[in-house]
């Protein structure tokens, strides 16, 4: 058993990174969508289309991590950057205090995490909504998130698989790894998770899905504090039974320096892929740089040579100037484990950088001594968006 003092030191230091700011200031590109139905988790709704959206676009549903808005996470992932490149739709659901102190989606909230109830059931009709408004095909629907954001994109594929034709988790956890606050931040952390097979049950309960599942892409630094890469580990787990695919990856390749694995199905399409990104910190992984370049570095938004966002897009195959994936070289499966692919020079250095700018951030009054051991979990759970 931890001990208590453990439990309050992490809780602290989940608190002082809550309370950083993560947005970004600046005018929003995103439009407000109103009146998208009973809207039972009390949440907001923001879209942002291309000025010459095609008929039968795409729509890729944006979940923001916690202490950031939607306009915020869009800025620093670049995702309305992406969609006037390739052509797509976008949705972003967003967070209110009033459901959650820190911006967090309420992924481990039973009241939220199940199908036709909650924030999972508001994402729904806001999806429905846009989806009709903006002349969406059915067959192109994608959800991802950072973070809470990622574990609710978890949510989201597994109480309505039928709705999306893939998702990406960035820095989350399975669906199911957790229902109360102490079993969220024991997941967080990396302990209790239930087994592969539990974990695939739990999806298929969910809905009671008969047909085929959405593709998968993971992304997890392998540094982060915040949410233990062990997470991604299970989400592979639970989605590999659903798709039928072997233990094995098909393909272990480096891609921008870093590992990437594909997990391929009877027919050959590509259903899971996970990139770890070797020595990152709790975040979105971003290439900011060059003509290629998209997105801005900040909070949890972090520069690491490689965008997650352009990666996505082209798992999706949503990057219509480019055929297929672009394969890197291919690695011996002793080669393929993170500690002998080093972070490229010029992430580390950026890295380094923001981190130092993180701790200029911290509140002053983190140091002060607690007023009593109930107080500082309270505080520490509500402001790690555990608690109401």
């Amino acid at each position: 058993m931890r001990k208590l003092s453990d439990t309050i030191a992490r809780l602290a230091n989940l608190r002082g990174a809550a309370l950083m700011d993560g947005g970004f200031n600046g005018s929003s590109r995103l439009t407000g969508l109103e009146d998208f139905g009973s809207n039972p988790g009390a949440l907001r709704a923001h879209v942002y289309t291309p000025k010459s959206l095609p008929s039968e676009a795409a729509l890729v549903v944006v979940l923001h991590g916690c202490t950031q808005t939607a306009a915020g996470y869009d800025i620093g992932a670049g995702w309305s950057e992406m969609a006037d490149r390739h052509g797509f739709a976008l949705l972003f659901p967003e967070q209110q205090r009033q459901n959650n102190p820190n911006l967090c989606f309420n992924w481990f909230s039973p009241e939220d995490n199940r199908r036709a109830a909650g924030e999972a059931l508001s994402i729904r009709q806001m999806i429905a909504v846009a989806a009709d408004r903006y002349s969406i095909d059915p067959a192109r629907i994608f959800v991802t998130g950072l973070s809470a954001g990622g574990a609710m994109a978890s949510v989201m594929l597994a109480t309505y698989p039928e709705v999306f034709a893939g998702g990406a988790i960035i820095a989350g956890l399975p669906y199911g790894c957790a229902s109360t606050i102490p079993q969220a931040f024991d997941s967080m952390r990396g302990h209790g998770i239930p087994g592969e097979a539990e974990l695939a049950a739990l999806v298929r309960a969910a809905s009671g899905h008969g047909g085929r599942w959405p593709t998968i892409s993971i992304w997890h630094g392998s540094g982060d504090a915040t949410v233990n890469p062990s997470n991604a580990a299970a989400i592979v787990g639970q989605w590999r039974s659903l798709h039928g695919v072997d233990v094995a990856p098909s393909t272990i390749e480096a891609v921008d320096g870093y590992p990437h694995r594909v997990w391929r199905d009877k027919e050959g399409r590509e259903v899971i892929e996970e990139y770890s990104i070797t020595g990152m910190a709790h975040g979105t992984p971003l290439h900011t740089v060059g003509e290629d370049g998209c997105g801005r570095s900040g909070a949890y938004m972090l520069e690491a040579s490689i965008s997650s966002t352009h990666h996505i897009c082209r798992f999706w195959g949503l990057l219509e100037d480019e055929g297929g994936s672009q394969q890197g070289p291919q690695l011996e499966p002793e080669c393929a484990r993170q500690e002998f692919l080093p972070v490229p020079a010029s992430a580390q250095a950026r890295d380094t950088k923001t981190h130092r700018i993180y701790a200029q951030q911290q509140p002053a009054d983190q140091t002060r001594a607690p007023a009593g051991v109930g107080k500082v979990i309270e505080d520490a759970l509500r402001a790690a968006g555990l608690m109401r």
